[in-house]
């Protein structure tokens, strides 16, 4: 019976890894191999990695292609760009998503599914539709400016589109279910006596919230904050649809390499590097959360 139940549990702890091998370290691999490539004009644009000759095995890696995004300012202002836009659209995410989840996590259970339900809904509708709909919202003859014209607020249509204010709005939008769902998760699990005590002792609403809820609920802060910033790094569509067209991401700088210039190599090289500069905050949550759980 033991072996059985060993066995079950190999299995399970098996299928994720198989899952992680097929499709995360494979074409991490394979991406790999094409940024230590040098670049060609030939199918495929780039130089094979294994070659065979005289009976011998070579193995030809070239490093300048990450050489050359250390040198190159038009790489590291798009990594900037990047970081900036994902940082601030991560830090209003947190500023909507907080409020909402705490009211969905304090409201009573009869209501509390519907209310997951209605911020998960928007996942039922196409990504693309959806930053679509903004477009009709925030343009010159959209919604928001037809409103604010009838009633005589303003004269003449406030420029929102092809801005960085609507690539936040987007952003946030886009993401903010994915904030909202780890803080539902940690404040949902907050034991309620705890502000109890706290109010018996005379701290206030404020004192309560700073010294106990925000401490306690720093966990689905940080799962939230990585599940926004991590993909608003990358995205293409958003900005694309929505920004100024000079704005300058790595999502738009890797389409631009692939597809247009046909530069594989650098931008092989252009998604490892900031692929390994997600993974260490990533590291650094998973150790974080270890200690804690520790700490326990």
């Amino acid at each position: 019976m033991l072996r059985v139940l060993t066995d079950g549990r190999r299995f399970v702890i098996a299928l994720p890894m198989i899952w992680l091998l097929l499709f995360f370290l494979a074409p991490f691999l394979v991406v790999f191999k094409v940024s230590v490539a040098e670049q060609l004009i030939a199918q495929p644009p780039y130089s094979p990695l294994f070659t065979w000759a005289e009976g011998k095995l070579q193995i030809t890696a070239h490093l300048e292609n990450y050489q050359f995004l250390l040198e190159d300012r038009f790489y590291i202002d798009a990594y900037w760009t990047s970081i900036k836009i994902a940082a601030i659209s991560t830090f209003l995410c947190l500023l909507v998503a907080y409020p909402m989840a705490y009211a969905i996590a304090r409201s009573s259970p009869a209501w509390r599914n519907t209310l997951l339900m209605l911020v998960i809904l928007p996942f039922w509708t196409s990504f693309l539709l959806r930053v679509y709909a903004w477009i009709g919202i925030l343009s010159n003859n959209g919604v928001i400016n037809n409103f604010l014209m009838w009633l005589g607020v303003i004269d003449q249509p406030i420029v929102m589109m092809q801005t960085n204010f609507a690539v936040y709005v987007g952003i946030v939008y886009s993401y903010l279910p994915l904030m909202i769902l780890p803080l539902y998760t940690t404040l949902e699990k907050l034991d309620g006596t705890l502000l109890e005590a706290s109010a018996d002792l005379g701290a206030g609403p404020i004192r309560s919230f700073l010294s106990i809820t925000l401490p306690l609920s720093l966990p689905g802060i940080l799962a939230g904050c990585l599940l926004v910033f991590i993909p608003a790094v990358g995205e293409y569509v958003i900005p694309a649809l929505l920004g100024p067209s000079d704005t300058l991401m790595i999502g738009r700088v890797l389409w631009d390499e692939f597809f247009t210039g046909r530069a594989w190599p650098i931008a092989s090289a252009v998604a490892i590097a900031m692929l390994l500069f997600l993974v260490a905050p990533i590291m650094l949550f998973r150790n974080a959360q270890g200690q804690t759980e520790e700490g326990r």
